[in-house]
């Protein structure tokens, strides 16, 4: 099964993929944690609004606001937690995924999940199976692991393969691909404007232009058929998320509010 996110960073120099947020290579945070989406709303919505990296660490490391009993227990949720998400509005990726969040308490899931997937290389490796498995089919964990193998050779032994695989159906159960516990049977996700929008704009980072925004992983990931996807779009379009211009088959989109200029600058320095 080919990789639902084969060549989806090529093109891209590797300086600006991190600058924008993405990490690549084949480690992940799926080998010990989950997408943490319960830790990760504590952490918002205790330190809200717009902040910079020290008020999440200081929130974490000092008043404990995740509730851990050691201080390197504490310490480690918030590299896990950075990981996955940077907390850090420096990085593009994370700033716009947190003006999407208050939004809507719905979109909740699939923004972490969409933000973890550029940051998590092993969860990225996950996505395959989980997106081909038909809607009301239960999961077959086997195709994870063969993704995951595939993915990274032989890095990782058996064991930590199977914490992976366990992890992982953990996270796409939190994003609401999967229903269950022991056996996971997939299930359609909610998508709503504020994940369509994120998801498009995933896309643009990494050069994807036009209805071709609609075909990026991304998207994949919404469980939408185009159709869908578009009116999504068109709604994020009414809520102030992004533009669309359309003149004939010619379809425009962008971003002027999400987007800052430097992140534009960046973009222009890259295609």
């Amino acid at each position: 099964m080919q990789s639902l996110f084969s060549g989806t960073f090529n093109g891209v120099p590797s300086r600006t993929l991190s600058a924008m947020g993405f990490r690549l290579g084949d480690k992940g945070t799926q080998t010990s944690r989950t997408i943490m989406l319960e830790e990760l709303q504590l952490l918002l919505a205790i330190v809200p609004g717009k902040v910079d990296a020290a008020a999440y660490e200081a929130a974490a490391l000092e008043d404990n606001c995740l509730g851990k009993r050691t201080a390197a227990t504490r310490r480690l949720t918030l590299q896990r937690l950075s990981e996955l998400y940077a907390l850090n509005p420096q990085v593009p990726l994370f700033r716009i995924m947190h003006d999407l969040w208050g939004m809507s308490e719905n979109s909740r899931p699939l923004l972490a999940l969409l933000l973890a997937l550029a940051r998590d290389p092993l969860l990225r490796a996950t996505a395959s199976p989980v997106i081909e498995t038909p809607i009301g089919k239960e999961f077959a964990r086997q195709s994870m692991t063969d993704a995951l193998k595939e993915a990274v050779g032989d890095r990782l032994n058996d064991s930590t393969l199977d914490k992976v695989v366990r992890n992982a159906s953990s996270s796409w159960t939190q994003s609401g691909h999967f229903q269950g516990r022991a056996r996971k049977f997939r299930q359609q996700a909610q998508a709503t404007p504020m994940a369509c929008a994120f998801a498009l704009l995933i896309g643009y980072l990494l050069g994807k232009r036009g209805p071709l925004l609609f075909e990026t992983p991304w998207c994949r990931v919404l469980d939408l058929a185009a159709g869908d996807a578009a009116e999504l779009a068109h709604d994020a379009k009414r809520m102030g998320l992004l533009e669309i211009k359309q003149s004939g088959a010619i379809v425009d989109i962008s971003f002027p509010q999400l987007l800052t200029e430097k992140d534009r600058e960046l973009i222009h320095g890259s295609y």
